[in-house]
């Protein structure tokens, strides 16, 4: 999924029944068999049926993070991890008969969260975009991602200048695109991004700001990349969740994810972690 708000941006995720915002990794891609702990999230409406995908990543071995327009209105949902989840994809069938994607198969979840004060984007660029999906089962032997300390991007960029602050993008959405054709091979890949901006009216100290223009050498997210991880380059710490973006033709605009070096974000993640887990913290 990837949510369209104002002045043409576009929320990054895969979206049906549900308005869900959403993105996919594009640009100098490549498949991600790194980040393990990255999972296509699939969410359903009350009747059970299929209302949308995004990405996420594993935290601890139940707590899933994703965004929060990816979880608004979602009933249920279900988390796949394979790398490939849904690229044998049947459209006469309606399922990947290998992962069962998207009707079963992957770990189900126990309960789905939004995070207080998410309102579809009305209060930007102060969004809240953060989702949690807790599972029923424990998933075990993958890189769990971390967070990033409150203030951290701050602090990075007034050390190193922003065009040294880079990200690694992670997520199973739209992987080739133009204004004629989407193709979404349902896989997790991974594309590197630069930081941009933290302080300009879609910023604002709340999300971050990453190119995305492949003609230079970056990476980007697309539709179906909403609620995946926008890693610190070369670490497990996530900077940031997949949000929104520019360019809604064709993806090749700046990408936008809000920010998780927010304390707002740690006490309402940290409420959701079972006292039998522990979340990892980074300081930068």
């Amino acid at each position: 999924m990837r949510r369209t708000v104002t002045v043409a941006v576009v929320s990054l995720a895969t979206s049906i029944a549900l308005t869900l915002p959403a993105t996919a990794v594009t640009g100098n891609y490549e498949r991600d068999f790194v980040h393990t702990g990255v999972g296509l999230l699939v969410v359903y409406d009350d009747d059970g049926e299929f209302a949308g995908r995004c990405s996420g990543t594993l935290l601890t071995t139940t707590v899933f993070l994703t965004a929060g327009h990816c979880t608004d209105g979602a009933a249920d949902a279900r988390v796949y991890f394979e790398q490939d989840a849904g690229v044998n994809f049947d459209p006469e069938l309606g399922v990947d008969p290998v992962s069962g994607y998207p009707e079963w198969g992957g770990v189900e979840a126990a309960e789905v969260h939004t995070m207080p004060g998410y309102d579809d984007f009305a209060s930007f660029p102060e969004t809240r975009d953060v989702g949690v999906v807790i599972l029923a089962e424990t998933v075990e032997d993958v890189l769990y991602g971390a967070l990033l300390d409150p203030g951290s991007l701050d602090r990075l960029a007034a050390r190193s200048g922003k065009k040294d602050v880079s990200f690694t993008v992670s997520g199973y959405g739209v992987n080739w695109i133009n204004p004629v054709q989407i193709t979404s091979l349902r896989e997790r890949m991974m594309a590197t991004a630069t930081l941009t901006n933290l302080t300009n009216n879609l910023t604002d100290g709340y999300n971050l700001a990453h190119s995305g223009d492949p003609g230079k050498g970056k990476g980007g997210t697309c539709f179906g990349d909403s609620g995946g991880p926008v890693f610190l380059a070369g670490t497990n710490v996530i900077a940031g969740v997949t949000s929104f973006g520019l360019s809604a033709q064709t993806c090749t605009g700046p990408g936008f994810a809000y920010r998780t070096d927010q304390q707002v974000v740690h006490d309402w993640v940290s409420s959701l972690v079972p006292d039998d887990q522990e979340l990892e913290v980074v300081h930068r």
